[in-house]
């Protein structure tokens, strides 16, 4: 059997970024090619019903040894964020960590910087090698759904009922299941293994839009420019400079909402603004809708007919959709209780492919990965979680087992 570790240093290896600028789905090649790579995986290590769809949606089937139990899905995706690269990821293990700082290719992960390091003294961390992320968000969490899955497979005296597992792409993107056919995949409720640190169950998220701000600028020489010339990229400076200063990611925390800068390119000419708008609370999020709106209205009166806005919704927060499904909530920290793990039970800053899917009648919160650092090159994992989110897994599956349809 292979270890959860071995499992997630062959996962990272695959290059499986995806890119918000395609419209194809998967938005990149790269992850039918690890789907591909993990359905045989799953045949190999005894799942039936193995299947990898046109939209590269991976699912398989561990059969249950009881009858009556309910039907537990585990999910997780299969790409990774483009927000660093993803490409020639070359993990490094740091057997048991000392304490200190860890060198990377050009940088270092310190516990004055990343403190939360200090937690994990004693104990085995893979990080990549700093020039990339490592790709734990998240396939920290499918090697530790085939991991489990494999033991279960391995040690049939384990009770257990039908078992899921579903691996999706382009879930950084916001597109993860765009296609995923919840009826198809016949499960009563799932999991997400797409959490952070060790502990965090989280049935709570944002609710998400994404906002693109186009302005149109015309283009003078210089010396002659008054009254004449309109600075597209000046416009978009005075736009972002009436959006709340403090309402942003890096001076917001729990509840609190944000707007985010995610880029801005231009020039005279021309300028995009792209933004994501994120808050807990449903009215909160209508009105940052509206402030922005109102921003571009009052712009476009300044500026005539210069300004474009494109303001879609992603996902919601999925709290509504499971406070009618707090059992299965229930049944998760337990799962933690039993296996030796503190659960930390908090909101997700962010989203997760359940979010949706329980919007689509798939009852899924969030369970954690146990990786630190996402979407940057100062990722990292230490080992020990993985292992207890396999255990976690597999105890999941137990105690479903005593329950009854």
């Amino acid at each position: 059997m292979k270890t959860v570790a071995e499992r997630f240093l062959t996962y990272v290896k695959h290059h499986t970024t995806s890119d918000e600028a395609s419209a194809s789905f998967p938005s990149t090649k790269s992850q039918l090619s690890f789907g591909d790579f993990l359905a045989k995986e799953c045949e190999e290590i005894g799942l039936q019903n193995v299947s990898k769809n046109q939209h590269g949606y991976v699912t398989a089937v561990l059969p249950g040894n009881v009858t009556g139990a309910p039907v537990i899905g585990f999910i997780a995706h299969m790409d990774t964020s483009p927000d660093a690269s993803g490409e020639n990821v070359k993990p490094n293990i740091v057997e048991q960590y000392s304490g200190g700082s860890i060198a990377l290719n050009g940088s270092s992960l310190t516990p004055e910087e990343f403190p939360v390091l200090s937690e994990y003294i004693g104990q085995d961390i893979i990080t990549s090698d700093g020039t990339t992320l490592l790709g734990a968000d998240d396939k920290a969490g499918i090697a530790e759904i085939l991991a489990a899955m494999e033991y279960l497979q391995l040690h049939p005296e384990i009770p257990h009922g039908d078992l899921k597992i579903a691996f999706t792409p382009d879930e950084e993107i916001g597109r993860g299941v765009d296609y995923f056919d919840t009826a198809a995949f016949g499960a009563d409720f799932a999991y997400t293994m797409d959490g952070g640190r060790i502990g965090e169950l989280e049935y709570e998220n944002f609710n998400a839009a994404r906002a693109i701000i186009r302005i149109s600028g015309r283009n003078v020489h210089p010396g002659t420019a008054k009254n004449v010339m309109v600075n597209a990229a000046l416009i978009g400076t005075e736009i972002a400079s009436l959006l709340p200063e403090r309402e942003t990611p890096a001076k917001t925390s729990g509840y609190e909402g944000f707007f985010h800068l995610c880029s801005f390119e231009g020039n005279v000419t021309s300028a995009t603004l792209t933004y994501i708008i994120r808050d807990f609370d449903k009215e909160a999020f209508e009105y940052r809708k509206n402030l922005l709106r109102l921003l571009v209205e009052r712009k476009n009166i300044q500026y005539p007919d210069a300004i474009e806005l494109e303001l879609r919704d992603e996902y919601y927060n999925m709290s509504s959709q499971l406070t009618e499904h707090m059992e299965i909530v229930e049944l998760a920290k337990q799962a933690m209780q039993d296996c030796g793990v503190t659960p930390i039970v908090q909101p997700i800053r962010g989203g997760t492919d359940g979010a949706r899917l329980s919007y689509m009648g798939l009852p899924c919160p969030n369970i954690f990965a146990g990786g630190h650092n996402f979407h940057s090159t100062h990722e990292f994992i230490p080992i020990p979680s993985m292992e207890q989110a396999v255990r976690v897994i597999i105890r999941i599956a137990q105690l479903g087992a005593e329950l009854k349809q």
